[in-house]
């Protein structure tokens, strides 16, 4: 752990400052008159030359600056001496104020000049060349800027970082302190970063009820927000109220109250459901799921059922392509010219990508113009491999562009009034894509295209809320093909025999003497499993098959805690693979410590970061907004002077992050199953040893089988594979979208 420093001095200069972020750069006295400066970097309220200030902060030694103090708290303080006060105004703290205007007024006032300027400003008017309106105005922006300093002062007294009191006191200004006395749950609402918890514990230190109604209220709104990281896209409001309660720790009545006010004002959109019980949604998230609903109809009613593909000459197809087809492929690509709306899902190794390919060539025999895209980046470019045509990511299809000041709106140029140009869109992964996305998606699919989903509906389901492929599944009122045949050159790779069995709760084969691709090593204890996986990673798979243990082999578990969760292993996997060295920069954020070379993985959705593609020669080639939750990549470089972190993402973007958004990123030697949807692999290794029996399910092993194309590397206990694929329980999504389709559809 570094020592922390506690020091108090002058501002010397300010050298540097960057009015997005608050990063500064300034050099620090620890007296007027001394000529020793100390340089000092952090995320600050705007310094000015002359001001005292008492720091708190840990010294680093930047390799081209030498040693420098990393602040971490500041409290400032208005100059005192005459000479600190007339090297403050002079410094152009205030327009129109310079350093001979400055002389004069501390000439004329002295070491009173900051409480005349403060309390008395019109006595400005007595120094030579200031009017009585100049002297208004003097005292007007003075005592802004002492807002803002007794405001970050106010703030950090309750453990909000200076980039945060930053945030809080633009959007607040002068009525910072009274929000936050009063109902700092409006934090939560308003600042991006400062959830209900951090909110929660502000509250308790300025004395706010513990049942107060601005408690139980948020409390409320986080518990259905939370509810949507779940995969909820309502809650039953039984037990939104149970939730909360329990989260607040309130009786169930105090709780209800609060809903109730909530509901009046209309936070929520309450649905009666069929069997008497009531949908508690949020507006979004409502809109979105009867959009859904309503478009898909209308897009599947403009192609009824019809023999339009029965004269399709599969010979001469098969004849062109050099691929015999299987019926249910034959009847996939019917069913692409028959339908508005369709879906093709299927396991590994059944012909998905030949299906896609032959539909494909069919409608372009037809005529129509096809946009293939996917929910991820890697997808996205499987797709292209394999099909030989431009693939995007949905964002990148519907022109994300980033607009406005707010990092969590999302902005596309592809909307009703400027739809796709396309007569076919063919979206893979589609059991990937959430209810917001697929929201967006059919926002710009005009009247009349057609929409067709390619996914594996027994895969888990997307990280965000909804069960969207699923459920359209499940309405029953669009045209569905099942690829089931497992083709004789997939039946040669145990990865894709055990996955499908696995998939139909049959026992893998392991450890086959004809199989070279999936592999099961037996560990008693965790411990013992975490260090097979660091000794598989490091040196036995890259020895075994020349793997890259970068680039090449993921380590995929079920959870972040304990010995083999996420968090545990990828400290040890980067103790290994990655060690510190003088050569390379490190950044340590919240106990985690990035390094460059560092893999690293973005789990958030942010559309306002800018991101620039280069080539093997380091050119840049092109430009953009928006990285996304999942997108993987290496930390390239560490700048430490303007404290920012870049990475290199695995499709040559190279993205820059300050300091205050590594909440951003985490490390990826290892990552959840969840997280790795939409990848691949040449290797995954797996551990199977111990977990919660909510987490250890067929699915997500069946999951993280399929993410490997070359290898799979079970380790742990037979017992644990055993419950895993017997647990076919799968978490319940509260969703209503195969409902609603199916009640506008006519169905119920």
């Amino acid at each position: 752990m570094r020592e922390t420093q506690d020091i108090e001095g002058v501002v010397e200069n300010v050298i540097y400052h960057n009015d997005d972020n608050g990063f500064t750069v300034f050099s620090l006295s620890e007296s007027e008159k001394d000529d020793n400066s100390i340089v000092c970097t952090g995320s600050l309220p705007r310094l000015i030359a002359g001001e005292t200030v008492r720091l708190r902060g840990f010294y680093v030694n930047n390799p081209k600056y030498g040693m420098q103090l990393s602040v971490e708290y500041i409290e400032k303080s208005a100059p005192a001496s005459a000479q600190g006060i007339e090297k403050y105004l002079g410094s152009g703290v205030i327009k129109g104020i310079g350093e001979r205007m400055a002389r004069r007024i501390v000439e004329r006032f002295g070491e009173e000049t900051l409480n005349v300027i403060d309390e008395t400003p019109e006595r400005l008017a007595e120094v030579k060349g200031i009017t009585p309106e100049r002297a208004a105005g003097i005292g007007q922006v003075f005592r802004e800027q002492a807002e803002l300093r007794r405001a970050v002062l106010f703030l950090q007294d309750y453990g909000i970082s200076p980039t945060y009191a930053m945030r809080i006191y633009q959007r607040f200004r002068e009525a910072t302190q009274d929000i936050v006395k009063s109902n700092p749950y409006v934090l939560a609402d308003e600042i991006s970063g400062i959830g209900f918890k951090t909110a929660d514990e502000i509250a308790a230190r300025v004395g706010v009820p513990f049942d107060s109604a601005h408690r139980v209220k948020a409390g409320l709104k986080y518990t259905l927000s939370q509810s949507s990281g779940s995969g909820h896209v309502y809650l039953p409001k039984t037990v939104l109220l149970d939730e909360a309660a329990l989260l607040l720790q309130l009786p169930l009545e105090l709780v209800e109250a609060g809903f109730l006010e909530l509901a009046m004002d209309r936070f929520f959109c309450l649905e009666t459901l069929p069997d008497g019980s009531t949908a508690v949604y949020m507006n979004a998230f409502y809109y979105a799921e009867n959009y859904i609903a309503k478009k898909l109809a209308e897009l599947a009613s403009f192609f009824p059922k019809s023999a339009e593909g029965a004269g399709i000459d599969f010979s001469q197809l098969e004849s062109e392509t050099g691929v015999i087809l299987a019926d249910n492929q034959k009847l996939a690509a019917k069913e692409a010219l028959n339908s508005g709306v369709m879906v093709i899902t299927g396991g590994p190794g059944t012909g998905k990508t030949t299906t896609i390919n032959t539909i494909i060539k069919l409608l372009e025999k037809n005529g129509l113009d096809i946009e293939l895209a996917a929910p991820t980046g890697r997808a996205a470019k499987r797709v292209s491999e394999t099909t030989g045509m431009d693939a995007k990511t949905i964002h990148r299809l519907l022109e994300i562009s980033y607009m406005s000041d707010d990092p969590k709106r999302q902005e596309f140029q592809r909307t009703e009034d400027n739809p796709l140009e396309a007569g076919v869109i063919i979206i893979d992964e589609s059991s990937m894509v959430d209810l917001l996305l697929m929201h967006h998606l059919l926002k710009a699919i005009a009247p009349g295209t057609r929409l067709i989903l390619v996914g594996d509906v027994d895969q888990l389901p997307s990280v965000g809320p909804g069960n969207v492929l699923r459920d359209i599944i499940d309405s029953g009122c669009f045209n569905v093909v099942r690829l089931t045949e497992i083709f004789r050159q997939a039946q040669e790779s145990a990865i894709v025999m055990n996955a499908h069995r696995i998939n139909h709760g049959g026992y893998p084969v392991l450890n086959d003497n004809a199989s070279n691709d999936f592999f099961f090593l037996k560990r008693q204890s965790a411990e013992d499993t975490a260090q097979a996986i660091i000794q598989l990673v490091t040196k036995r798979l890259p020895g075994y098959m020349d793997f890259n243990m970068f680039s090449d082999i993921q380590v995929l578990t079920p959870m972040r805690k304990s010995v083999i969760g996420v968090n545990s292993l990828n400290g040890v996997l980067q103790a290994c693979m990655n060690p510190p060295s003088p050569l390379k920069k490190e950044r340590e954020f919240r106990n985690v410590v990035f390094r460059e070379g560092d893999k690293v993985m973005q789990i958030k959705n942010n559309y306002s970061v800018a991101w620039r593609a280069v080539n093997a020669a380091g050119a840049v080639t092109g430009a953009g907004a928006g990285v996304f939750n999942g997108d993987q990549g290496c930390i390239d470089q560490i700048n430490e002077d303007e404290e920012y972190i870049t990475v290199r993402f695995d499709d040559d973007r190279l993205a820059d992050y300050d300091y205050s958004r590594l909440d951003e990123l985490e490390l990826s030697y290892a990552v959840t199953i969840h997280k790795s949807q939409g990848s691949e692999y040449k290797a995954v290794v797996i551990p199977v040893h111990s977990g919660p029996p909510m987490l250890m399910s067929k699915n997500l092993l069946y999951t993280a089988v399929t993410r490997a194309k070359e290898m799979v590397v079970l380790v742990g206990t037979e017992e644990m594979l055993r419950r895993m694929i017997a647990n076919n329980r799968e978490t319940r999504r509260y969703t209503l979208l195969s409902h609603r389709i199916r009640k506008i559809m006519g169905g119920i």
